[in-house]
């Protein structure tokens, strides 16, 4: 490649824009990926992700889907709240498909996704730490330090894939603080259901169960200090909660794994592009993790910005004309999602009585109702545009 310049330059090497990656390479286009980690494995991240079926076929799409390993399908959906009887169940079944999402671990799709990048024509530079970016009259002006120098990048179009951090002085993000920590771990019961993920709405917040290989991945909400509490507490006393805290549906929570915790956010961009740069993934959008709309909607960014830029012609790629193009195809979905997961959390995550019960008419409603149930589980598994 040329060192200076290229036609889209990806800054951030995790899975979105690894994805966009991919869905851009073979197409005589220079792209350039800027990854700050020192090399492509260099994750330790412990998270399980729940991949929508949609993102599956995308995922498929770009070649990545087939190495994947120890992945788990859901095949139904269980939706309920605390002392109530109202619930929902959802059901792959019934909806046409083979399963509505997976569970695997992050480092799983990492790799997977780094592998497809060994094989394709697209610059990966690791270790490359951006510092700045900036837009210039027909370019983004990146720099960046690599294998201890400074160097510059001048690209047709900058997407920015994650945190967004270069741009937040002159855009501060919208930030919502829910007051809210998720408890990260996997657990084991006595009688597991395979294929059943649980989303269990309660006060302190949702708490979700996701199956994987022998048990579950825990997402738990609660706040801040009540989170921090239980990181402390020994695994006896964390199971016996969690027990009281969900009941017997999957009999008795028998051990836990390590726990991590992190704090749970709203935060998007106020827009997603400006001139010859792009804002995808978290950088765009940071999500609550009810229902599992986050990462999922990220890869949707990912395709539809390399649908955007593969239908410009080269000298477009980057205009005001294909950034507004591309703002336009994911407004829909965007703000849909956004409204969904904050919707869910303000609804749920209270105990005010009168509340409750609307809740509980809400959810046995929608179990009656299969249109409707038809459509919530298609907007979970394909996102607004689906």
């Amino acid at each position: 490649m040329n060192e200076n310049r290229c036609d889209v330059a990806i800054i951030g090497g995790g899975p979105v824009g690894a994805a966009l990656a991919l869905a851009l390479q073979g197409n005589d286009l220079n792209v350039v990926l800027l990854e700050a980690r020192e090399t492509p494995a260099n994750t330790t991240d412990p998270r399980a992700l729940a991949l929508a079926y949609g993102t599956r076929l995308l995922l498929q799409r770009l070649g990545a889907w087939k190495s994947m390993r120890d992945v788990s399908g859901i095949k139904t959906i269980e939706v309920s709240q605390k002392h109530s009887s109202g619930h929902t169940i959802l059901r792959a079944d019934e909806l046409d498909v083979p399963e509505m999402g997976y569970v695997l671990p992050y480092t799983t799709l990492h790799a997977a996704l780094q592998q497809g990048l060994q094989q394709s024509d697209v610059t990966c530079l690791y270790g490359a730490a951006v510092s700045d970016l900036r837009s210039a009259s027909d370019h983004a002006a990146i720099a960046y330090q690599y294998q201890g120098r400074e160097r510059t990048l001048a690209a047709r179009l900058a997407v920015v894939a994650e945190g967004g951090k270069l741009l937040e002085a002159s855009h501060p993000p919208q930030i919502q603080d829910y007051g809210q920590s998720g408890i990260i771990a996997h657990l084991t019961s006595s009688q597991p259901l395979p294929g059943v993920a649980f989303e269990h709405f309660t006060p302190q917040g949702p708490m979700a169960l996701l199956p994987y290989l022998d048990g579950y991945e825990l997402v738990l909400t609660a706040a801040h200090a009540k989170a921090e509490e239980m990181l402390g507490w020994d695994d006896a006393a964390f199971l016996h909660f969690l027990q009281e805290h969900f009941g017997d549906r999957v009999g008795t929570f028998t051990a836990v794994g390590k726990r991590s915790c992190y704090p749970l956010r709203l935060r998007r961009a106020p827009d997603i592009t400006f001139p010859h740069t792009v804002l995808i993934g978290n950088a765009a959008q940071a999500l609550h993790p009810v229902a599992g709309q986050g990462f999922n909607m990220g890869i949707r960014d990912a395709w539809e910005l390399a649908q955007v830029i593969l239908d410009s012609a080269p000298e477009d790629i980057g205009s005001a004309a294909m950034c507004a193009a591309y703002r336009k195809s994911r407004r829909i979905d965007r703000n849909a999602g956004i409204r969904f997961t904050d919707g869910l959390v303000r609804l749920f995550s209270n105990d005010l009585p009168l509340l409750g019960h609307v809740r509980s008419a809400a959810l046995a409603v929608l179990d009656a109702i299969p249109p409707a149930k038809k459509f919530v589980a298609r907007r979970m598994m394909f996102g607004a545009n689906g």
